[in-house]
């Protein structure tokens, strides 16, 4: 007779939502991070091979994929904890997007207390700023979709960098831009002052881009109004009035 101890899967894992621990058979990967069942992403269930599901049919509990909430997770305490460099994300169990939190906050305080910002200090100082709450809000809001039970990667993020087809990758150019300028004028090929003299060029950019993607996008109808009777007249059986 087999002892109960000899049953007992040892723990591989732990799900990224909860926090329940998970054995190899338990344990789902969707995104590059572990999940329960009851957490894994639904685009995670849709994509599993039909064979596998029509094998065991019954191996998902019932209500499988719905949001189950988290009320041991506290977006307060994640907000105050994001103050400080990476920890936000540790206490959302993102590990490696605390270590870039803080990999990049160093950089950009160390180029502020260098002179490698080429006369650009006060605008570093700006987005080192502006980072250090960005951090704090993005781990609200991270811990907020915790505790509704949304399954969260290890990369979330309040500014989404994934492309969805037909759209412009947007950030991914403005950065390419921006690092380029920037080593151009540390290497004194370009003088960046000169190049910020045509600032306004930006605004006209966006503008026209705007005013672009306005006359693309499909037409909006406006919405019918009961109460006037000019707009969609009642008819009667045969059509008229």
């Amino acid at each position: 007779m087999t002892a109960p101890s000899e049953n007992v899967k040892p723990v591989t894992a732990y799900c990224r939502s909860c926090g329940k621990p998970l054995t190899e058979d338990t344990a789902k990967v969707a995104h590059g991070t572990v999940y329960c069942e009851d957490h894994l992403p639904q685009e995670a269930q849709e994509q599993a091979p039909p064979q596998a599901q029509a094998a065991n049919p019954y191996s998902s509990p019932y209500g499988a994929g719905r949001a189950v909430p988290n009320p041991g997770v506290s977006p307060g305490l994640a907000f105050l904890l994001g103050l400080i460099p990476g920890v936000g994300a540790i206490y959302n169990g993102q590990y490696a997007k605390g270590l870039v939190h803080v990999l990049v906050l160093g950089l950009m305080i160390s180029i502020n207390s260098t002179d490698a910002a080429g006369g650009l200090e006060p605008l570093f100082v700006m987005l080192t700023s502006v980072f250090w709450f960005y951090m704090a809000f993005e781990a609200y809001h991270t811990a907020r979709r915790r505790m509704l039970g949304e399954p969260v990667d290890e990369f979330s993020s309040l500014v989404q960098i994934r492309n969805t087809p037909g759209s412009v990758p947007v950030v991914p150019v403005v950065l390419i831009g921006l690092g380029v300028l920037f080593l151009l004028n540390n290497l004194e090929l370009l003088r960046l002052r000169v190049v910020l003299r045509y600032w306004p060029a930006l605004l006209i950019l966006a503008g026209v881009w705007m005013l672009y993607a306005r006359m693309s996008g499909p037409a909006a109808e406006p919405p019918a109004d009961p109460y006037n009777p000019n707009v969609n007249p009642p008819t009667g059986p045969g059509g008229a009035l």
